[in-house]
């Protein structure tokens, strides 16, 4: 079995065959096992159970999904919502900071914050520390790191096209983001 984390209404991949006794976590419909709770699925003997995945806070080298919040020449403020994979409950997401020096591993000294990131950008990065007493900082000073999902001022999401720049489907139009490379790429 997979030791991927699973989200509500998630089908459970489950050997093929009839339908494994079902523990606390998992519900089926339609003939396929779905996941009730976030969570990885496991055997408890011969019952298949989801084991609720607890959020944690933030620790150095954790990744996490954020939303740039505001921009200064210097530095981006991110709303952390996502942990080591881990989604966290509303209304408890951390803040985090990036740094102009801490934007890209080379030419530090070019970057200008703006050209980077906008507001509302969903970024994936890696905690380098735990900062002061209000804020991480985070790096995406990797190619896998940097913005995954923007929305273009037309309100199209945007598609990368090189590692510092994204293109609105609707428009054509390229804007200046520091990408993260794709997984499986």
């Amino acid at each position: 079995m997979a030791s991927d984390i699973l989200l509500p209404g998630q089908p459970v991949p489950a050997p093929r065959g009839p339908i494994p006794q079902l523990g606390s976590g998992l519900y089926a419909r339609d003939g396929q096992v779905r996941a009730s709770l976030v969570g990885i699925p496991h055997y408890e003997g011969p019952v298949l159970a989801i084991s609720r995945v607890r959020p944690q806070p933030p620790s150095a080298n954790s990744v996490v999904l954020g939303t740039v919040t505001r921009l200064s020449p210097l530095q981006a403020m991110v709303s952390i919502s996502v942990v080591d994979g881990v989604p966290l409950p509303v209304g408890e997401e951390f803040t985090g900071v990036i740094r102009n020096q801490d934007v890209r591993a080379t030419e530090k000294d070019k970057v200008k914050i703006g050209d980077c990131f906008r507001g509302g950008d969903v970024v994936k990065g890696l905690v380098i520390s735990l900062g002061d007493a209000r804020s991480y900082y985070i790096t995406t000073a990797r190619n896998d790191l940097g913005v995954i999902f923007a929305t273009s001022e037309a309100g199209a999401t945007m598609e990368p096209v090189s590692w510092q720049e994204m293109r609105c489907p609707k428009t054509g139009r390229i804007e200046r983001r520091k990408c993260a490379k794709p997984e499986g790429l």
